[in-house]
């Protein structure tokens, strides 16, 4: 701890944002990139404390309370060896990350948690700006070789850790570009796609083979790839939507998140030309987005881009708490109220709202008819959602976007060619070892472990590196985390 009365010193100040009326102009990133010097005043604030719960509830295990020291002495390239042995993305969940260890942060049960993400975030970009990020291809080669079937933040973390270990990795994609729903579902706004191809550039110069383009299943069976590779590893994530099946359903101008959110962000890099008649443009339209998480936050600050009319979000269940409640005592993660900066750029939100059916007229989506909804439990101790009687109101709307999470994996493809077993919510099988039930064949990330966070995923992809190589080699030297 380079100053013991940092904390008492410092208050915490995090997320600097360009202004509204700019960055409505642009899909650049809307956050200011901290100064080092900034950083290593709020790097202060950390008290090093003798059980780190930060550590604890970060899915990586990072080394917070080591290189928050590191920053505050200015030792950033000591920083970001320790960054790195904990995480292969931390430029990505440096911006996204919804920071599950400061809220276990110790300074937080009675202050403002220590800025841990913006920390992080500085220490990677530091290292990129001053050159110490570079490629350190493997020593040795083992001659094992492993496909990996997905990019995203799983697969890629998979691919990464287990070229360390010296197996020959190649890296499938069924989309254009690597990355995933980094790339293709997250807005340039939050995440500029630059920052993955910065990332993936080193990843090629350490010889990981990326070849994308090829679905999996389809232009290529998986039986092919077992008989080529020591072992395969499926990534593919989590996408298959969560529809609202009520009345109206079939009217034009209602779409899932991550069509909308796809597109746009494709219309972004120029792989499609806006104006297209299929387009899912907001211009002019009143929408409203039905779910109230990150990802429906996300189709507020695109349809905001795109000129919306206006812009309302909407959400079953009711406005959380915007300090801790009872129920979320500290260290445990809390349901809170979450403004983004999506919702700083002008939206209405709606909580306990109920969506009972979609009108329309000549055929398109027109209004919605909703309700506020009230909560009860069943004689079994289960909730149960009702709507309060005579509470009956409409929403105009000319698009609708629904943000309603996923169910599990698609299906078709590899995990019925392979013949995986599922678990009891439609996600492949795969125990502690990853291990699916087709021998040479594992699963991690959201595939296994159904929708979750990016952190989760990485993760997810390194542990899952770890039981690869231990499959192969009978013993790894990899992390456990």
């Amino acid at each position: 701890m380079g100053d013991i009365k940092g904390f008492l010193k410092v208050k915490r100040q995090a997320g600097f944002y360009r202004p509204v009326c700019e960055r409505l102009k642009d899909y650049s990133e809307v956050a200011v990139l901290p100064k080092p010097r900034h950083s290593q005043e709020q790097a202060s604030r950390c008290m090093d404390c003798g059980t780190p719960f930060c550590h604890w509830s970060c899915p990586i295990g990072n080394y917070i309370p080591e290189w928050n020291d590191l920053i505050f002495n200015g030792h950033w390239e000591k920083a970001i060896v320790l960054l790195e042995a904990a995480n292969n993305l931390p430029e990505v969940t440096g911006r996204i990350c919804p920071a599950l260890c400061e809220y276990s942060c110790v300074l937080g049960i009675n202050d403002e948690a220590v800025a841990i993400r913006e920390n992080e975030l500085s220490i990677i970009e530091q290292g990129f700006r001053r050159g110490y990020i570079k490629a350190h291809p493997p020593k040795r080669r083992t001659g094992k070789k492993i496909a990996v079937v997905g990019s995203g933040p799983a697969g890629l973390s998979c691919a990464a850790q287990l070229n360390q270990a010296g197996h020959s990795v190649t890296v499938f994609e069924k989309d254009a570009k690597a990355g995933g729903i980094m790339r293709y579902g997250i807005p340039d706004f939050k995440l500029d796609k630059q920052v993955l191809d910065r990332r993936i550039k080193i990843w090629k110069k350490e010889g990981v083979v990326f070849k994308p383009g090829i679905n999996i299943g389809v232009d290529l069976a998986c039986e092919e790839l077992l008989k080529e590779f020591d072992a395969l590893c499926l990534a593919a994530g989590s996408r298959l939507p969560r529809d609202l099946k009520i009345p109206g359903r079939e009217l034009e101008g209602i779409y899932f998140a991550m069509d909308y959110l796809i597109q746009s962000n494709m219309m972004v890099e120029k792989h499609l030309a806006a104006g297209r008649r299929d387009c899912l443009d907001a211009k002019g339209k009143k929408v409203v987005v039905i779910g109230g998480g990150d990802t429906g936050a996300d189709c507020v600050g695109v349809a905001n881009r795109q000129g919306a009319a206006c812009v309302v979000q909407i959400e079953l269940m009711p406005q959380p708490f915007s300090c801790r409640s009872p129920q979320y005592p500290w260290p445990k993660y809390p349901v809170l109220l979450k403004t983004t900066s999506s919702h700083e750029e002008g939206s209405e939100r709606k909580w306990s709202i109920l969506t009972r059916e979609f009108i329309g007229k000549s055929g398109k989506v027109a209004e919605l008819l909703c309700a506020n909804a009230c909560f009860e439990k069943d004689p079994q101790g289960c909730q149960i959602i009702k709507d309060v009687p005579g509470s009956d109101f409409r929403i105009q709307a000319d698009l609708v976007i629904l943000a309603l999470g996923f169910l599990h994996p698609e299906h078709a493809g590899p995990v019925k060619e392979l013949g995986l077993e599922l678990d009891n919510r439609g996600n492949v099988k795969a125990g502690g070892n990853f291990k699916t039930s087709r021998d040479k064949v594992f699963a991690c990330g959201d595939m296994r472990r159904g929708q979750s966070l990016i952190v989760w995923a990485v993760s997810e992809g390194r542990r899952a590196a770890r039981a690869i190589d231990e499959y192969l080699m009978g013993s790894s030297n990899l992390p456990a985390l």
